[in-house]
């Protein structure tokens, strides 16, 4: 997928390089910690899981683009989308 979206991928990335100064593909641990709510110490208490969820290609693109439009990374709207609607475990 080197084409047309490739490309538009690219753009967004390198401009979110240049205003951020962010790494691609990589969720900081004070970044965890602010998405979660949670001590650092329960964070790196349990190793990360995959947690798969099958939609539709094109929307999935879609949203893969406009969050390196914004920089954030899914995995931060996804826990922050989660968290908002079922809480955290209550010893967390």
């Amino acid at each position: 997928m080197a084409g047309k979206f490739g490309d538009i991928i690219q753009k967004a990335r390198e401009q979110e390089n240049q205003i951020t100064g962010l790494q691609d593909n990589k969720t900081s641990q004070s970044e965890k910690e602010q998405l979660s709510g949670l001590q650092n110490d329960q964070i790196t208490s349990e190793p990360d899981v995959n947690l798969c969820v099958k939609v539709p290609k094109s929307i999935r693109h879609h949203w893969a683009v406009e969050a390196k439009r914004t920089g954030v990374t899914m995995t931060s709207v996804i826990i922050e989308a989660l968290t908002q609607k079922f809480g955290l475990p209550e010893n967390q």
